[in-house]
């Protein structure tokens, strides 16, 4: 994970919806992303809207302005208005003023005109705005999956032969059982690649396996049928569903038989170099078995044998397989409750430690309640659950809140029913309030900005969209609107952060296929991780400066900035849903 390859910042055209051929052309090759930087911009979301979308821009100005929307091609002018009155937004230290486009609904092409600055960046209308965007972060998982070739017929330019089998792992000396001592060989196979790296780990798995599972349980329609072009497209199951099995079967071979424990994670000893995967052919290990891991497992199964269940003929057997397993672990749990993850001495790979365990606990009875209808569960629960926050992966509890709230005919009574609606809304209330009193009209605050902020403000996003869901109040479809609108380019950089979607995306992630493969554009659909001011890699990138060290500005296209640039499985599955959630609530 510190690897440098030279900094080259361009433009690319909106990329392919799936996998293409050849890579994306540069464009615009005289504009980079550090030029759009600057401040003095209008700021609007790359990949444009669908028709009834609130359509907001953002105007970097110290007052308010007079704007016009032209239609591309003819110059048409087509809305007339006045920005708001401009106000500091703390994370960027920038005067912001919003222009609210309003009616514009008619499909086409534009542009936001203002005297004395820069045009906007054409954006387009079109009832398809996101379908293409949340196929291709979909899409990503594909082309990250280990112990598989990726076929040209699938992955085009970005085919490869496969890496990491996984059929010989070693127990570690940290993961020994009496039926399983250090140096036992096991097999376990498939799953994804977690981030820039070719490690596999269970907790991390968990919060992503499972949006994608309640992205596919939340809008079904939107995902049936929808041909992503993988190997298992056309089989009759829908292709969401597919590739999540990929890094289930996985899941399933890291739990011990013997007791139900879960091994925290499948690793080398130490990252690989900037290779590709089948030039990395070092020794694997499972490592130590946790709680967290445990716990994640049982939530992720729970949840998964209750979607598989509709597909029990394509998957015979599969949801009582899982069920079991579950059970298995959430037992395993209850007589290891307070096992955090420990790094050994030998071990020098991510660590996705863990010792607050309450939110695991939660999310695990929640799911299996659900599944089973057990009042243990339920109980568990009720001792375990705190007031809902934003998820991450080390603060899952909310995962639970939200599956109780999909299924309030399971509770066991009112009263259930409305503390879940009362949480889960509270929540999404306060980041409502939190969008409308932003001048950047964004749920995002300076603490917002870590490791992974652009996932921060796509897991906002799925929150916001819970509460629509529950209460269809305009204000939380719009604020989840805003979230994606900054990752997609209204932000201060200017920088639509998914590679290849965009005017201006991520050309140097950090990303061992990316930078290992010989193709000047990145592997297409993943999100960058997003400005993060604590700059945890900059004596890793010697050489190379943040151009910023404000929140919302400290962000490095280079490959050696595993900080602000790397991807992650967990940061591209809030895209996926937020994507599809956003085109199929969207009134029209």
């Amino acid at each position: 994970m510190r690897m440098l390859r030279s900094r080259i910042v361009c433009l690319i055209a909106l990329g392919s919806l799936f996998a293409p051929a050849v890579p994306p052309a540069p464009a615009h090759a005289a504009e980079t992303a550090g030029d759009a930087a600057a401040a003095g911009q209008i700021r609007i979301n790359q990949l444009g809207f669908l028709p009834g979308s609130r359509k907001l821009a953002v105007v970097e100005s110290d007052r308010s302005r007079e704007f016009e929307v032209v239609r591309e091609g003819d110059g048409q002018v087509v809305l007339h208005g006045e920005t708001g009155a401009p106000a500091s937004w703390e994370p960027a230290a920038r005067d912001a003023a919003i222009a609210d486009l309003g009616a514009l609904e008619a499909p086409g092409r534009y542009r936001i005109r203002i005297e004395g600055m820069p045009p906007s960046d054409p954006f387009p209308v079109d009832a398809q705005a996101y379908a293409g965007l949340a196929d291709a972060a979909l899409k990503a998982f594909y082309f990250n999956r280990s112990g598989s070739a990726l076929d040209p017929a699938h992955a085009g330019a970005y085919a490869h032969t496969g890496g990491h089998p996984d059929t010989e792992v070693e127990i570690h000396a940290s993961a020994a059982s009496p039926g399983r001592p250090a140096g036992t060989l096991i097999s376990a196979p498939r799953g994804w690649y977690d981030a820039g790296d070719y490690n596999k780990y269970i907790v991390n798995s968990g919060i992503t396996t499972w949006t994608l599972l309640a992205a596919y349980e939340h809008f079904p329609a939107f995902f049936r049928g929808r041909d992503l072009g993988i190997p298992e497209s056309g089989d009759a199951v829908p292709d969401i569903l597919d590739e999540a099995w990929w890094n289930l079967e996985w899941m399933l071979a890291m739990q011990d038989p013997g007791d139900g424990g879960v091994y925290h994670k499948l690793t080398n000893l130490r990252f690989d170099g900037e290779v590709m995967p089948e030039q990395a052919t070092e020794r694997r290990y499972v490592v130590q078995k946790t709680t967290a891991a445990a716990l994640d497992f049982a939530a992720v199964m729970a949840t998964a044998s209750r979607v598989y269940a509709g597909y029990e003929a394509q998957f015979p057997g599969v949801a009582a397989r899982m069920r079991a397993a579950a059970e298995a672990a959430w037992r395993w749990a209850q007589a290891h409750p307070d096992v955090a993850y420990r790094q050994p001495d030998d071990v020098h790979t991510g660590a996705y430690g863990d010792a607050k365990l309450d939110d695991e606990f939660a999310w695990a009875a929640a799911e299996l309640y659900l599944l089973t209808g057990e009042s243990g569960y339920w109980q568990a629960f009720e001792r375990h659950a705190a007031v809902p926050t934003v998820p991450s992966w080390s603060d899952v509890g909310t995962l639970g809140w939200i599956s109780l709230a999909q299924h309030p005919h399971r509770l066991p009574d009112a009263t259930a029913r409305e503390r879940v609606a009362a949480a889960v809304g509270g929540l999404a209330a306060r980041l409502t309030g939190r969008w409308q009193a932003s001048p950047w009209r964004v749920a995002m605050q300076p603490p917002d900005f870590v490791w992974g902020s652009n996932a921060m403000a796509l897991n906002q996003a799925m929150v916001l969209l819970q509460g629509y869901r529950l209460a269809p109040r305009r204000e939380y479809l719009d604020a989840a609107q805003s979230q994606l609108d900054y990752v997609l380019g209204r932000n201060p950089l200017g920088v639509s952060f998914v590679t290849g979607h965009g005017l201006r995306t991520p050309q140097h992630i950090h990303h061992r296929p990316s930078q290992a493969d010989g193709i000047a554009a990145p592997v297409p659909g993943w999100l960058s991780g997003g400005p993060n001011p604590r700059q945890q890699d900059a004596g890793d990138c010697p050489g190379v400066a943040y151009p910023s060290s404000l929140p919302a500005l400290s962000w490095l296209d280079h490959g050696c900035s595993y900080a602000s640039n790397e991807i992650a499985i967990n940061w591209n599955a809030p895209l996926v849903y937020v994507a599809a959630a956003l085109q199929q609530l969207t009134p029209l």
